[in-house]
């Protein structure tokens, strides 16, 4: 039985860890020895062949950086940083893609715990050494440490390796202030998990996904709208559970988030939705294709980056259309920012609202073959709302409060959030156990399942 954020189970351990780890000598051995033995322990929960998998590989990358950091010759470097990339992918298909690349013989192999992640955050030690672009380490128990740091695992933030081994180099002590912060994280989180995010997949996403038919046009429509809101509560909080578990430990890991439903277009909305992917695409794959200084590969480039993005996510038709449409949303509105050359004068209100309004259309309609098990899923989705039935009584009251407490959400001035921080932070402790026993009775008695996976926890 795995660990999965958000479970009782989850937080008892990450309490055990922090108690150890603070009261143990702060010694940078010991330190390090804390860490890896809490992401062995998380690992192991999953199955005990992660014991040997996750060692290995990691093993393997530390050793190419080492050969990277010591060697000038460039075909030495091209085969080491080959070396990483290929026991990386060869990890990615295994635990994601084993199924779908040998169907035919009927196996279906897919690891309990994905590694997506992990192969992402392991590649950016080895190819930001070999860009020249970070510093190593020569501490095998540093590098095994950060490279399967047990908040990052399941699904991100994905965070540079190399950021995260000078972090446990440095010793930051922990202060009332900084914990409360780390809790008001993790509470946000499973607020947004629970009372939002569960909520609106319980009480109408799934049942319409699942079966559009027997739905009318208005409501599937509002469940494509609905899963838009789910899928980023679930997924931010997911992101504020895992840096409040890391914070108490002293360490900082990126956000993931910044009001993505608020952009004016797809290459701001890329900026701000899953930032610690869509820079990991921009800054390891998009650059990394020939083309850059001819006119008409950039805009092919964007079309092929976020179509790997999209199969990264899964080897399926869906996936693949996702991230197509994606990718020539991105290359149609480069091109348009391009014609319309740089003004600095800003847009009307009107402007701005329709521009937020339309991009938010677009990345839902996208969602729709992101969310479905299958392209004729997604075609009698939306055969479903171009029939312009209306009618809603399917939709229920929890589900109406969680769809009105969400939209609050993206119109709550930006500051609010950080002077919440804040204050929670500077709090007493019994008001920190306090607002927390709060939020384990929301989730008892307002939240749909509290023990339900979060959604990119299968990646």
């Amino acid at each position: 039985m795995g660990l999965a954020a958000g479970s009782s189970t989850y937080f008892i351990f990450v309490a055990a860890i922090f108690f150890v780890y603070w009261a143990a000598p702060q010694t940078r051995l010991l330190r390090l020895g804390v860490i890896l033995l809490a992401n062995y322990f998380f690992c192991a929960r999953y199955g005990l062949f992660y014991l040997a998998l996750l060692p290995a590989c990691s093993t393997v990358d530390f050793l190419v950086g080492l050969g990277l950091m010591r060697s000038r010759h460039a075909a030495v470097r091209r085969l080491l940083v080959g070396v990483s990339i290929a026991v990386n992918l060869a990890l990615l298909v295994g635990s994601r893609h084993m199924g779908a690349v040998i169907g035919p013989m009927g196996w279906d192999w897919i690891f309990p715990l994905g590694l997506s992640f992990y192969t992402l955050q392991a590649l950016t030690y080895t190819l930001d050494l070999y860009r020249r672009d970070a510093e190593g380490t020569t501490s095998l128990l540093a590098h095994l440490s950060a490279v399967s740091f047990f908040p990052t695992l399941q699904a991100g933030p994905i965070t540079r390796v190399a950021d995260l081994v000078k972090q446990f180099a440095q010793r930051r002590p922990l202060d009332r202030a900084e914990g409360g912060r780390a809790l008001f994280l993790i509470g946000l989180g499973l607020l947004k998990k629970a009372c939002i995010a569960d909520l609106l997949a319980e009480n109408l996403v799934n049942r319409v996904f699942d079966t559009p038919k027997l739905y009318s046009g208005a409501e599937v429509l509002l469940a494509v709208y609905a899963y838009s809101i789910q899928l980023y509560f679930d997924f931010s909080g997911y992101t504020d559970i895992a840096r409040g578990s890391a914070q108490l430990l002293g360490i900082r890991l990126p956000p993931n988030f910044d009001r993505p439903y608020r952009s004016v277009n797809l290459t701001e909305f890329w900026r701000r939705w899953h930032i610690s992917f869509s820079n990991w695409l921009r800054d390891y794959l998009y650059f990394s294709l020939p083309g850059k200084r001819t006119r008409i590969m950039p805009y092919v480039n964007l079309v092929i980056t976020m179509l790997l993005g999209g199969l990264w996510h899964g080897l399926t038709w869906t996936f693949a259309t996702w991230g197509l449409l994606h990718g020539a949303g991105l290359a149609a509105t480069r091109a348009y920012m391009v014609w319309r050359g740089r003004r600095t004068e800003p847009p009307a209100a009107w402007r701005h609202a329709l521009a937020v309004f339309g991009t938010w259309q677009f990345v839902c309609l996208t969602w729709i073959f992101f969310r479905s098990g299958s392209v004729a899923n997604a075609m009698d989705i939306l055969g479903r709302v171009a029939s312009l039935s209306v009618s809603f009584e399917n939709v229920t009251a929890p589900f109406a409060a969680a769809m009105l407490l969400a939209g609050a959400t993206f119109f709550l001035p930006k500051q609010w959030h950080a002077r919440a921080m804040e204050r929670f932070a500077a709090c007493p402790f019994y008001v920190h156990a306090g607002a927390l026993a709060a939020v384990a009775l929301a989730m008892r008695y307002i939240g749909a399942s509290g023990n339900a996976a979060f959604v990119y926890s299968r990646f």
